[in-house]
């Protein structure tokens, strides 16, 4: 995705295409259930259960039928065209006398999609405009106290830029003193 591409449920330009969502109400429902309010699954179909029974008299139905409907229709919501890789692995170390577990003489698949890729399409997404530091952060209460919020809110986040801040400010260094 490139940094002017719109975000994916608004492609094709068509205001009214929420693809995979089948309407903005099921869209802002998604994100409010998933993201904002990051509800439990358990609670999600509680919810949904009173939202059916609440519509049931006017024979329609809530955006989704189930935290399984919802979680599909999440997980089908295109972000990119980030492909799917894998490669198959198996234990290669020192079996245990005895009974060997199953996993030790299996061949296990591992799937994954090209992480660089796909945080690359992360910032070129203006939905994430804001959303998230891009550089370490240390936060103090008037007690002194540390607040972490998040990953880069971390002490080893923190230690990584100062880190690596330091060595680049020692290599400029030694390239002028040579």
């Amino acid at each position: 995705m490139q940094s002017d591409t719109p975000a994916p449920h608004r492609l094709a330009n068509n205001p009214n295409n929420w693809a995979p969502y089948e309407s903005r109400l099921e869209f802002e429902t998604a994100e409010f259930l998933f993201k904002r309010n990051q509800m439990s699954a358990g609670d999600i179909d509680v919810l949904l259960k009173l939202w059916a029974a609440s519509l049931a008299k006017h024979k329609d139905s809530p955006p989704f039928e189930s935290q399984a409907d919802l979680y599909n229709t999440i997980d089908s919501t295109l972000l990119g065209d980030v492909n799917w890789e894998s490669f198959s692995l198996r234990y290669n170390g020192e079996l245990p006398e005895g009974d060997i577990p199953s996993w030790m003489k299996a061949e296990h698949d591992v799937w994954f999609r090209d992480p660089q890729t796909l945080v690359k399409n992360l910032l070129a997404n203006p939905d994430f405009d804001g959303e998230f530091d891009y550089s370490p952060v240390q936060e103090y209460d008037t007690a002194g106290n540390h607040r972490f919020q998040d990953f880069m809110s971390g002490d080893w986040a923190w230690k990584q830029a100062v880190r690596r801040s330091f060595l680049h400010s020692c290599a400029c260094l030694l390239t002028i003193c040579h």
